[in-house]
């Protein structure tokens, strides 16, 4: 579907997220290869849930998760990061994904002595992506490893608010740490 980082990422997604569901403890309700309805209805699908193509699902996961998220300029920098990234806004929105990689990269700015603090609003743009080279420059050989576990660590410790807050989450934390945790 082009980038050959958004085809790694589509195919561990599909793996993890599987075909047709609707789990009466998932808020997201009905889905066919990890899309909600909603986000199905959303981008034109009108059709049955159990019959939605894969093709439309990759479609939608392409313009809604990847692109959305300026991917392809974050996977010139780090393919690993953009995967990462992909996986986390396809699980817990886009927005959730941008703020967690903002945040870590103003907490990793030594108090701005390397990079000016950037805005933590969910929207990775053209700043975002910026300040992430500069990132990647100034902290050397070990920026992009260490930013993967702060961001797993900030998933991780989402997926137990998320439990905490409503029991019927508990279904669901163990599959998502041991499936989407890298």
């Amino acid at each position: 579907m082009g980038n050959k980082y958004f085809d790694i990422a589509i195919k561990h997604t599909l793996a993890v997220e599987g075909g047709y569901s609707n789990d009466p403890n998932d808020t997201g309700g009905e889905t066919m290869w990890g899309i909600t309805i909603a986000v199905a209805r959303a981008n034109g699908y009108s059709g049955s849930m159990r019959l939605m193509p894969l093709a439309t699902a990759q479609a939608i996961y392409k313009k809604m998760y990847w692109d959305k998220n300026y991917l392809d300029d974050i996977s010139a920098i780090s393919s690993d990061l953009a995967i990462k990234l992909f996986d986390i806004g396809v699980n817990m929105g886009t927005a959730r994904a941008g703020l967690f990689l903002q945040q870590v990269l103003n907490a990793f700015n030594r108090q701005g002595k390397l990079y000016p603090d950037i805005l933590e609003d969910g929207a990775i743009g053209n700043v975002t992506v910026k300040t992430l080279g500069l990132y990647m420059d100034k902290r050397g050989k070990l920026a992009e490893q260490t930013m993967l576990r702060a961001i797993n660590g900030m998933q991780c410790a989402f997926y137990i608010e998320l439990a905490q807050k409503r029991q019927a989450n508990e279904e669901f934390v163990f599959g998502w740490i041991s499936n989407r945790i890298i």
